[in-house]
């Protein structure tokens, strides 16, 4: 197969909503050392791409200005000191940028195989997500079986991923959502008790439960001072995201009492390494249980590469459930 000189990509024009992604040609990447090149099937559609084109996340110095931070395809190229993948692989990888096009370059550290029985669609929804959850509620927050984690917006892509996963290594299970249809697919998915935060108050619901030992939030704003209330003694609050502003004013002493744990992380700017020891553990711990079907994305939707605008837009209308895919 010869590979093209150019390729069809989706580049933010300028800062702003989702009307600022265009269709535009672009070189197909060549790979560095220790690097991949994917002809790309399906990208995934997350937040932090939104952010990226408003203008509130820049991209790595090193990294494509592209958007798209997950996907799946196969290997057409190999750089000098890759072992383990060859040309013709079928893949998902965590993006380090590019997404949106029909190739990108990666390390090959961060691929990962598609699972068995898996197709590319479903696949292209696992590197961001899982990649997220598993360094945020196991690495970082120590999740252990037995424990009571709560997870904020458990219908999107991150939550419903976070109530399997923590279900599965034996987790008590609760989460946040919207509206009474979304609380009952969170509950189908393992959740315990879904809370929904429109006509529920999450702090009393928690306390009535001995409080939650591990708290993933996206939310912060006055979330932040309400998760201090919520979690029980020696509990760890991890922040991801902060869809209601990274401010808050909280009570100090209150986590001195309780001996609480906050901590939080992105994971676009993390080095290399510690994203291909992520991808160790999952490959080791997580993919297991995907092929054996105790743990699968969610989908929500699929748009063509061209409308990528038309993604980001029902993505940010809170409206999906799980993952949101271009075919590319």
């Amino acid at each position: 197969m010869t590979t093209p000189q150019v390729m069809r990509a989706v580049e933010i024009t300028k800062p702003g909503g989702p009307d600022v992604l265009c269709l535009t040609e672009r070189p197909v990447p060549s790979p560095r050392a220790g690097e991949v090149v994917l002809k790309l099937a399906y990208a995934g559609v997350n937040r932090p791409d939104a952010l990226q084109r408003a203008g509130a996340y820049d991209p790595p110095p090193t990294a494509s200005d592209l958007p798209g931070l997950e996907g799946a395809g196969e290997v057409i190229a190999v750089g000098n000191g890759v072992s383990g993948l060859s040309v013709g692989d079928q893949v998902c990888a965590l993006l380090p940028g590019g997404g949106y096009a029909e190739y990108v370059a990666t390390p090959a550290a961060h691929a990962l195989p598609i699972p068995k029985g898996m197709d590319l669609r479903m696949a292209a929804c696992l590197p961001e997500t899982f990649f997220t959850v598993w360094s945020n509620v196991f690495m970082r927050g120590g999740l252990k079986a037995g424990e009571r984690f709560l997870v904020h917006g458990g219908s999107s892509g991150i939550g419903t991923t976070a109530i399997q996963l923590a279900k599965a290594f034996g987790a008590r299970v609760f989460t946040t959502a919207g509206s009474d249809e979304k609380c009952r697919i969170c509950t189908e998915l393992g959740a315990e008790r879904a809370i929904n935060y429109r006509t529920e108050d999450f702090v009393e619901v928690m306390r009535e439960q001995g409080g939650a030992d591990v708290i993933l939030d996206m939310v912060g704003g006055d979330y932040i001072a309400k998760n201090v209330k919520t979690l029980a003694p020696d509990g760890r609050m991890v922040h991801i995201a902060f869809l209601s502003g990274p401010k808050a004013e909280i009570n100090f002493a209150l986590v001195m009492a309780k001996r609480l744990t906050i901590t939080g992380s992105t994971l676009r700017p993390q080095s290399d390494a510690a994203k291909a020891a992520i991808a160790a553990e999952l490959r080791a711990k997580v993919w297991p249980l995907i092929e054996g079907g105790t743990v699968t994305p969610v989908m929500d939707s699929e748009y063509a590469l061209e409308d990528a605008a038309k993604a980001h837009a029902h993505m940010e209308s809170s409206q999906h459930i799980g993952k949101i895919v271009l075919k590319i």
